[in-house]
């Protein structure tokens, strides 16, 4: 099985723990928050394991979907921030060998409409 995609998680696996853990708190989280987030990250990129890592990304993509009409400016930015990492991520993926953009596919779509929204409510004077 190969183990490519770990070549795009260094990103992700530096910014997601603080935009996952505020997203999950709704306002700026407890740094004990942010610091279990990122060993959960560290953990999902140590095991390798394509499956659980995109996983995580899913969960993290519904997170951000639950948080389009947050207004607080910590959760708007961690909102984006997640998006944009994963939009990154799952372009990446394209150019890498083995299955992992098959099953990101549904989500590069949902992301694309996700970023026209984003832009949407930036232009039309929403909280960015």
């Amino acid at each position: 099985m190969s183990t490519s995609w770990l070549s795009v998680t260094p990103e992700p696996e530096r910014l997601l723990p603080g935009a996952v853990a505020t997203l999950r708190a709704g306002a700026r989280p407890p740094v004990a928050a942010i610091e279990r987030e990122r060993e959960r990250v560290e953990r999902l990129v140590v095991r390798a394991r394509l499956r659980d890592w995109l996983a995580y990304l899913s969960r993290t993509l519904e997170l951000v979907e639950r948080r389009l009409d947050a207004s607080d400016p910590e959760v708007v930015c961690a909102r984006e921030t997640a998006a944009e990492l994963i939009a990154n991520h799952h372009n990446l993926l394209l150019g890498l060998p083995g299955p992992a953009a098959q099953r990101t596919a549904g989500e590069r779509v949902r992301l694309q409409s996700r970023a026209f929204a984003l832009i949407s409510q930036s232009t039309n004077g929403a909280p960015r």
